[in-house]
């Protein structure tokens, strides 16, 4: 299925998580399965948070960018559309292309 995710864009061009396992390098066209990283402050969801289009206006765009994805063995979580509406929390994920 189709979705995008916000990734952290650093500045030698590589992405990765936002918020949990921040130094992960993201790769492009790969397959990465989601891991579990009980983190103190944030609610436990394990699985990669993507969004059912490119919208989430509670998070900063400063230094991220959308991406179109695909995944798999996923699961609906809705959100109040404030924080984007429906998100998809998947065990796997491949990064399709970045959004302009």
């Amino acid at each position: 299925m189709i979705a995008y995710k916000l990734l952290h864009k650093r500045k030698n061009g590589t992405l990765g998580p936002l918020f949990i396992g921040r130094k992960k390098v993201i790769p492009v066209g790969v397959w990465v399965n989601a891991e579990d990283i009980p983190t103190k402050g944030f609610a436990h969801r394990p699985g990669w948070h993507t969004t059912k289009s490119p919208i989430a206006p509670h998070i900063s765009m400063k230094d991220r960018v959308w991406c179109k994805v695909e995944i798999e063995d996923f699961y609906e979580f809705k959100r109040p559309k404030s924080q984007g509406g429906i998100w998809y929390i998947s065990n796997a994920m491949k990064i399709l292309e970045e959004l302009a």
